[in-house]
């Protein structure tokens, strides 16, 4: 089965999925240090002093727990925060080249996903490899969050972190709508009707919530199905999250008049959520934002 750019992002082909500025750092201050060496000085770990980037998950990640004047280089899909847009090059996450990293003097390069087989190349000139892989649970992503922290030096940041994440998540759900009945909801990552079941990183932060997702009744044994446009009408969901906003220009005006779907409850009474895609694709400090928007959809059916 194919995998739309949206879906690529949330499997691990690195965040995300239909996501372009160029920036560098100064190679005269490259590190003397060589890239085998992100490691001991008397058996003390060294921080690594040239991170690269290739994937927008853990670049929002670096940025927020304090390793900003760290990355000297960030892939081409990482857009935020501002901060990193002076080190955004046209290096890509889909289609690393061992060449052009390098040509950056990494001691570490952070990757989300290893299924070009990059890691293996970048060892072989010496080049340490971090691997991020897209998380199942909120507590996959703390634990994430912690490690990379550990890594490079920012333990106290990323542990400061996690903290804020965690308490502003745990406010959401306990202010959130109480909904008697649970409300049966539609993800879309793309135009073509692929969705996720709550297997997915994502599908459980719907779940936190209680909502039922319409795509675990699907067919099938793919976590990310595709589904069709009468299944989803006949499953009539009280919530469509659109994120395909940006990705495919999806609008809750444009559902609405997809054939059969304007007897659907969640357009007809104004349910269907346009969300943020980067959000949707990415698992870094933002998915606060993207829980928030989740509960507000609730509450609005809730009254």
């Amino acid at each position: 089965m194919r995998k739309s750019p949206r879906r690529r992002l949330l499997v691990g082909a690195v965040s995300f999925l239909a996501l372009a500025a160029c920036g560098g750092d100064d190679q005269s201050t490259a590190s003397t240090t060589s890239a085998a060496s992100v490691v001991e000085a008397d058996s003390v770990p060294v921080a690594p002093e040239r991170i690269v980037s290739l994937s927008p998950t853990h670049t929002e990640m670096l940025f927020a727990m304090g390793a900003g004047a760290q990355v000297v280089a960030v892939d081409s899909l990482s857009d935020y925060p501002p901060e990193a847009q002076p080190v955004r090059t046209d290096l890509s996450a889909f289609e690393p080249n061992v060449e052009a990293i390098s040509e950056y003097d990494p001691d570490l390069v952070v990757i989300a996903d290893d299924s070009m087989g990059i890691k293996a190349q970048l060892e072989q000139v010496g080049i340490r490899v971090w691997v991020g892989a897209p998380p199942s649970t909120l507590d996959d992503v703390y634990a994430q969050i912690a490690e990379l922290g550990d890594l490079v030096g920012q333990k106290g940041g990323a542990a400061m972190l996690v903290t804020s994440m965690r308490s502003a998540i745990e406010s959401i759900l306990a202010q959130a709508p109480s909904i008697a009945e649970p409300l049966a909801y539609y993800h879309e990552l793309d135009n073509t009707y692929y969705s996720v079941t709550s297997n997915t990183f994502v599908g459980s932060l719907y779940e936190l919530f209680g909502l039922r997702n319409i795509a675990d009744a699907s067919e099938g044994t793919s976590d990310y199905p595709q589904l069709s446009a009468e299944f989803i009408v006949s499953q009539n969901p009280d919530l469509v999250f659109l994120a395909d906003t940006k990705c495919c220009g999806v609008t809750a005006s444009s559902v609405g008049e997809r054939p059969g779907w304007a007897g659907l409850a969640a357009v007809a009474n104004g349910h269907v959520v346009e969300m943020d895609d980067d959000l949707a694709s990415r698992w870094g400090p933002r998915i606060v934002d993207y829980v928030s928007a989740i509960s507000e959809a609730i509450r609005a059916i809730a009254g």
